[in-house]
């Protein structure tokens, strides 16, 4: 049996263990807005959690298996994989456009899939570790303060995406210089790396979860979705000789079919914004014409000003 069968047999569970997280935490987001990055108290960001890290442990199984060129972009399949599990446990159907986007991103990844080839096991080296170390946590470190200055919260959220999914995916080139260590060298493995990918993990988990805060699930999921197997893709090429099949026309089929897949993901963020545009049973039960609004403090230990919207009708009342 070839080792790209359980690789992308581990890279598919992981991608449900991981789509499962992400609703987990976008609930979460929801739930405790003055908490963006780690609401310790709630049971199900540690629920969200255990499946990340699920999904972590599955991904390294699969980069053992397989090349970066091949298990990043399988990641994207969390999009995928996203809307009918949200559909069947949290009730939030999906529309045409998503399921559009399921199927053209399902086609993008085979495509990739049919066109990856197998390489040698390559690894990185001291020098090459560390300047790769520290660019990532420079540029996430700039993609967090370029999110903390803008005044868009879209714009806010797709900024710490972008940072989560840079990180993930650095930290899976890591992961798999570590298990090419460790199959090469027996049980050496240098501790400096598994430390920056314990890092990365904890800084992408965090940055990702605070990118759910009132911009959904689609959006955020998408970014660090797409972000995370270009950045480790693009690494698995210049550093590990990783390629595509049939030279040049195969390379060019590749990048047709990576277009595809983030076509397909576009479509799968497309849909969210079109539902939130439309009212529905609940909203309409707010205030209506004849009814007055109050806005007075809300009491408590809060250290910024708050208000609250109090409605009631204004016959009957001063």
């Amino acid at each position: 049996m070839s080792a790209l069968v359980p690789s992308v047999l581990l890279s598919l569970v992981s991608a449900i263990a991981y789509a499962s997280g992400a609703i987990l935490q976008e609930r979460v987001a929801t739930a405790t807005p003055d908490r963006p990055y780690a609401p310790l108290r709630h049971g199900v960001w540690w629920a969200a959690v255990a499946l990340n890290g699920l999904g972590a442990v599955l991904h390294v199984a699969a980069l053992a298996y397989g090349p970066l060129s091949l298990v990043q972009p399988l990641g994207a399949l969390t999009i995928v994989f996203a809307p009918p599990l949200a559909a069947l446990f949290v009730g939030r159907d999906a529309g045409r456009t998503a399921w559009r986007g399921v199927a053209t991103t399902t086609v993008g990844l085979a495509g990739l899939l049919a066109l990856t080839g197998s390489s040698d096991a390559h690894s990185l080296d001291g020098v090459e570790r560390v300047i790769l170390a520290a660019a990532t946590l420079a540029g996430v470190g700039l993609v967090f303060l370029a999110a903390q200055l803008a005044r868009r919260p879209a714009a806010r959220s797709l900024l710490l995406a972008g940072g989560a999914g840079a990180a993930f995916g650095i930290g899976s080139v890591f992961t798999k210089t570590v298990a090419v260590d460790w199959t090469s060298s027996g049980a050496t493995v240098q501790l400096s790396s598994l430390l920056i990918i314990g890092a990365l993990a904890a800084l992408g988990l965090l940055l990702s979860q605070a990118s759910y805060r009132g911009a959904g699930l689609a959006a955020p999921l998408a970014a660090v979705t797409v972000v995370n197997p270009v950045v480790a893709a693009a690494v698995g090429i210049t550093l590990f000789d990783e390629g595509f099949r049939y030279g040049l026309p195969g390379t060019v089929l590749a990048l047709g079919a990576g277009a595809l897949t983030v076509g397909g993901l576009i479509l799968l963020t497309s849909e969210p914004r079109a539902e939130r545009g439309t009212c529905s049973e609940a909203d309409s039960t707010g205030p209506q014409v004849g009814e007055g609004v109050d806005v007075g403090s809300v009491t408590g230990p809060r250290a910024h000003l708050e208000v609250e919207m109090r409605s009631r009708a204004v016959a009957g009342g001063s």
